[in-house]
């Protein structure tokens, strides 16, 4: 795969906002380990190879166990290895990740609100769309994942 543009330098001011953003989220009182969970479920979903990688680097860094890393795409069927919050916000970042097909229905919506307060809930979902953002930065322009550019 070749980088087609290096995005942060063409849009630095673009790619600060985006930061500006993502430095609120590890502010915002979401566990990091929670909201580390979500971007790497979000970036699974988009196909995002670069974000999969440095996300699964960084979960593995903060020992999450390999085991619950490679059970992030069937969560469901993994017991307890996952708790109550976690599952409940892998299903919100499934969910609104694929807003078109699932326009994100009301049984969804309650299942979130029932584990998360409204503020977490709306960080949670702040937090959702700026992984879809940055993996439709890393797709697009095509970013090297760190596994990749090592081989």
């Amino acid at each position: 795969m070749t980088k087609r543009i290096d995005h942060n330098a063409a849009t630095p001011q673009g790619m600060q906002a985006l930061g500006s953003v993502y430095g609120y989220i590890m502010t915002s009182g979401l566990p990091k380990g929670l909201v580390d969970l979500v971007y790497l479920r979000v970036s699974q979903i988009n196909g995002c190879a670069f974000c999969i990688d440095m996300h699964s680097r960084d979960l593995l860094k903060d020992g999450v166990s390999v085991e619950k890393l490679v059970l992030v795409p069937a969560w469901r069927e993994a017991g307890a290895l996952f708790d109550a919050r976690e599952q409940a916000a892998l299903a919100w970042a499934e969910t609104v990740t694929q807003v078109a097909q699932t326009h994100v229905p009301d049984a969804a919506y309650e299942a979130a609100a029932a584990v998360f307060a409204a503020r977490e809930l709306a960080d949670l979902t702040i937090a959702i769309g700026l992984m879809n953002t940055y993996n439709r930065m890393a797709i697009s322009f095509r970013a090297v994942p760190q596994a990749a550019s090592a081989v």
